[in-house]
């Protein structure tokens, strides 16, 4: 099957330039593509990892992944879909996330006897001469046009600077560069960049007479509209000290029933006919399709091990109220609780709840329990009485765990 069709059938597929020429290309010969990484974070997510899935079916189908860390365009940041300006990062922080970047990204996919790169456009961003730029690239821009494009309209209200405009010139260059040095004929990324791959895509052709092509996917989202990778404790990163192995089994095994064979065809592996026989299962069934999801994902950013165990942790807490070594959990000291520690502060504190009003509203509505009884009181305080041997249980909900121990 072509790679365009496999694609397309597990639902990536947003827009495309050329449709049927970029098909044509991607059965006949393999091709050298990218995708760009901003370093604005020293995590990637999972939102990252449905552009990643996409660079290893685009692999395993014998095309070129280029993995482009933006060391030099997170320094501007990209206006697209924000409100006001972006947080400047000094290049110091850039730089440590983009090695972070660089280590998350080797670890799932193959960069083996060039079978992909890794680039980082400060490398070419960084030392360009203003004038030289705006006499070879500027020119091409139409300030009108530019201005239609939603990531500059939206912003028009509240504030546009030129520093943010400059960005989409950045980002086209960017596909420039590569065409110019690896061949590269193809950009992917998510919907939200449409408008500044169409500027590269358009520059490369005018400047290089030839074929190269943009496509975007789909942004992850549920059923209900909602970006996915979001809790209220933020973003589900794919290192393991930022959202625990545990934490994104729980994450991905409470999926909306409507979301599950979507995320599926995205987000793991399986092949589609597999996930048919999953697409069958209806009710209480679809918890079977969840736990494979969740454990498909762990497994492949995490490893096999810390699937089983998240898998384990979870069994044992569904099915028999067991504590587990896997369960999300804070190490406090003893002395904290000696003379009692007050339990909504407590709750404010580990991450549960983003306040002491919203902890005194779960209590009043049961919706709190500490090792395994529900919490009653609003003003309870937590002391070493409470502690079975070194640790507590706290349940938030009906699938929310968080341990604490002392030491």
């Amino acid at each position: 099957m072509n790679i365009f069709d496999t694609l397309e059938k597990r639902g990536f597929i947003d827009q495309v330039t050329h449709e049927e020429e970029l098909k044509e290309l991607l059965a006949k010969e393999s091709i050298p593509f990218y995708i760009g990484f901003d370093a604005t974070a020293d995590s990637l997510t999972l939102g990252h990892f449905l552009q990643i899935r996409v660079m290893q079916h685009m692999q395993r189908a014998g095309h070129k992944p280029i993995a482009l860390i933006g060391g030099g365009t997170t320094m501007i940041g990209d206006p697209s879909g924000k409100t006001d300006m972006r947080k400047v990062l000094t290049k110091e922080t850039i730089d440590h996330n983009a090695e972070r970047f660089k280590a998350q990204l080797s670890k799932l996919l193959d960069f083996s006897e060039g079978k992909a790169i890794f680039v980082n456009n400060a490398d070419w961003i960084l030392d360009l001469n203003f004038l030289d730029f705006m006499r070879e690239i500027g020119v091409h821009f139409s300030v009108n046009r530019m201005l239609t494009f939603d990531c500059y309209k939206n912003r028009m209200e509240t504030g546009l600077t030129f520093f943010e405009f400059a960005y989409m010139l950045l980002q086209s260059y960017d596909f420039l560069h590569l065409y110019r040095e690896y061949g590269c004929k193809l950009q992917l990324g998510g919907s939200d960049q449409w408008s500044n791959m169409l500027g590269g895509y358009e520059l490369v052709r005018k400047l290089e007479a030839d074929k190269v092509y943009s496509m975007t996917f789909k942004l992850l989202t549920t059923a209900a509209g909602i970006k996915m990778g979001k809790t209220e404790k933020g973003a589900i990163w794919l290192d393991p000290e930022k959202t625990s192995p545990y934490e994104m089994y729980q994450y991905m095994r409470n999926a909306d029933d409507r979301d599950v064979i979507k995320f599926m065809k995205l987000l793991t592996m399986m092949p589609l006919e597999e996930i048919a026989e999953y697409e069958k299962l209806e009710g209480a069934q679809l918890n079977k399709a969840k736990e494979k999801l969740a454990f498909e994902i762990v497994k492949d950013v995490h490893g096999e091990g810390e699937a089983n165990k998240a898998v384990e942790a979870s069994r044992a807490l569904f099915s028999t109220g067991a504590d587990s070594e896997n369960i999300p959990s804070t190490e406090m000291e003893k002395s904290v609780f000696e003379e009692g520690k007050n339990f909504l502060e407590l709750l404010t504190e580990i991450g549960l709840t983003k306040s002491n009003s919203e902890g005194r509203r779960l209590i009043q509505q049961n919706g709190i329990t500490l090792n395994d009884k529900k919490v009653q009181e609003i003003d309870r305080q937590i002391t070493l009485e409470d502690f079975n041997e070194d640790s507590i249980l706290i349940r938030k909900g009906k699938k929310v765990f968080h341990r604490i121990k002392i030491k």
